[in-house]
């Protein structure tokens, strides 16, 4: 299980730094549920507690049902203005 964790928090790392090298200040992962609760599963079980998870490599996480097991890291103040600003992920495979 820990290789699903490294996988997870990799991408996560791999996509925050494509958006940087796009000019973009990400600061948010967005989480569907299911990818929410498979991250919150390997974390518990990592870590042996049964606790909500808030951050993600330093990044605030929320919850968007919509995505379900699909993460995007994402610029929030970029969202909305153009093309760009967010790169999407599978998170449960």
């Amino acid at each position: 299980m820990r290789g699903d964790l490294i996988r997870v928090l990799s991408s996560v790392e791999e996509k925050a730094n494509e958006l940087k090298l796009d000019g973009y200040e990400p600061d948010v992962v967005l989480l569907g549920k299911k990818a929410y609760e498979f991250i919150r599963e390997q974390l518990n079980e990592e870590f042996g507690d049964e606790e909500e998870v808030f951050e993600l490599s330093g990044f605030k996480i929320r919850v968007v049902e919509e995505l379900e097991g699909d993460a995007v890291v994402a610029d929030s103040k970029a969202l909305g203005l153009g093309p760009g600003g967010a790169k999407r992920f599978k998170v449960v495979l």
